[in-house]
C-alpha cells in the first residue's frame, strides 16, 4: 500500500510539473507575441519617419560620409509648428546635438528661435523662417552656415504629434518651478485661451505639455530655464512609458511618431543611439548674443567673439583642427558652460 501511495504522489507531481512547464510556457510565447509586435511598430514607424535628404549622403562641410558610433557626428533636432493651411512651418526650437564617441561626450546646442542670420535666398532675418522659406534642407544649410560646422543627422517633430503621444501615455507629472501663463497653440475648431500654471506638482495633458515647453520670455533664466523645462517633460514622459496603461497602447504611440517625425536616422542608427549614449550626461553649449531691434522686428544677434568661441568649442568636439589660441580660448570658456545631467531618471 505505501508503495501505491508513493506511485500516486509521483504521478500527481509530474502532472504538477507538466501543468506549471505548460503555463509557463504559454506565459512566455504570449511574451515573445507581445514583444514582437511591439518591435512590429516601432521598426514600422521608424520606415514611416525616415526621409533621406537631398544633399546626398553627407554634409557639403565633410569630405565624407560618417558612421553612429564611430565618428564624431551632429544631429539637428527641429521643432515645428503647425500650420493647418499647408507648407511649412516655422522652427519653434533648433537643438545641436554633437557627439563624439571617443571623448564619451555629447554637447548640446540650443539656437534661440530669433537669431539673425543670412538665409540663402532671403538674406538676413530670423534663423526660425528658413523652414519655412526652404525647409528641412535649408534649415540645415543656413544652421550649417552659421555655426560653420557639419550637420550629418537631422530629426523634425511636429508639435501635434507630441501632445497626441503625451495624451497617449496619460499626461505627465512635472515639478513648475514658478506661477505663470502662456497661451495655447490652439486646436482644430477651438481659439487659443491662456493655460495657467501653479508652482508645484502639476500633472499636464498633450496641449498643456507643450505650452510648458514653449514658454520663454517669462522665464527669469531664459533659454536655460526652457531647455530645463524641456529636460522635466521628456523625463516624465520616459518614466511614464514603461507604465502597463502605455504599453498597451503603444501601436497608437507608435503610428503617432511615425505620421509626425521625419528624420534621416535609420532604424539600425537610432539602436546605436539609444544602446551607446542613453545614459550620457549632456554639456550645454551657449550661443551668446545681445537683443537688438531692426526695423522695427526683435532679434537675437549673437556676437562676433561669442560666435566664434562657440564655433571652435563645436570643431573641438568634432575632432577638427583648431589653432592653438583659439583652443586656449575655447576650452576656458567650455570649462564654464553649464553642464545639465540628463542620465538621472532616464532610460
Amino acid at each position: 500500500m505505501d508503495e501505491r501511495n508513493r506511485s500516486i504522489r509521483r504521478n500527481r507531481k509530474k502532472r504538477k510539473k507538466k501543468r506549471l512547464l505548460l503555463g509557463c510556457s504559454v506565459f512566455f510565447l504570449i511574451l515573445l507575441g507581445i514583444g514582437g509586435f511591439l518591435f512590429y511598430n516601432v521598426y514600422q514607424a521608424a520606415n514611416n519617419s525616415f526621409s533621406d535628404l537631398e544633399r546626398g549622403e553627407h554634409s557639403k562641410l565633410r569630405e565624407e560620409s560618417v558612421a553612429i558610433g564611430k565618428d564624431p557626428i551632429n544631429i539637428l533636432i527641429m521643432g515645428i509648428e503647425d500650420y493647418s493651411s499647408g507648407g511649412n512651418g516655422r522652427t519653434d526650437s533648433l537643438m545641436v546635438a554633437s557627439i563624439n564617441p571617443d571623448k564619451n561626450s555629447i554637447k548640446m546646442l540650443s539656437i534661440p528661435r530669433d537669431t539673425y542670420v543670412d538665409i540663402e535666398g532671403h538674406g538676413q532675418t530670423k534663423i526660425n523662417h528658413a523652414h519655412v522659406y526652404g525647409g528641412k534642407e535649408l534649415t540645415i544649410d543656413t544652421v550649417e552656415g552659421l555655426l560653420d560646422v557639419p550637420i550629418d543627422y537631422y530629426a523634425t517633430v511636429n508639435f501635434k504629434g507630441f501632445k497626441d503621444v503625451i495624451d497617449e501615455i496619460g499626461g505627465v507629472t512635472v515639478d513648475v518651478p514658478f506661477d505663470f501663463s502662456e497661451v495655447s497653440d490652439g486646436e482644430a475648431g477651438s481659439d487659443k485661451h491662456k493655460i495657467y500654471f501653479k508652482e508645484g506638482e502639476m500633472t499636464l495633458n498633450g496641449q498643456e505639455a507643450l505650452a510648458y515647453v514653449r514658454m520663454r520670455k517669462q522665464d527669469p533664466r531664459g533659454d536655460f530655464g526652457r531647455s530645463e523645462r524641456q529636460k522635466q517633460v521628456i523625463q516624465a514622459a520616459i518614466k511614464e512609458s514603461a507604465s502597463v496603461s502605455t504599453l498597451l497602447n503603444f501601436s497608437d504611440i507608435a503610428k503617432h511618431i511615425g505620421d509626425n517625425v521625419e528624420t534621416n536616422l535609420s532604424v539600425r542608427e537610432m539602436y546605436t543611439l539609444k544602446n551607446k549614449y542613453g545614459n550620457k550626461k549632456i554639456d550645454s553649449l551657449t550661443l551668446e548674443g545681445v537683443d537688438d531691434t531692426i526695423n522695427g522686428v526683435y532679434y537675437f544677434v549673437p556676437t562676433e567673439e561669442g560666435l566664434a568661441n562657440l564655433q571652435n568649442e563645436l570643431k573641438m568636439q568634432l575632432g577638427q583642427e583648431v589653432s592653438a589660441t583659439e583652443t586656449t580660448n575655447t576650452e576656458s570658456d567650455a570649462s564654464e558652460s553649464e553642464a545639465t545631467d540628463y542620465s538621472e531618471n532616464q532610460n
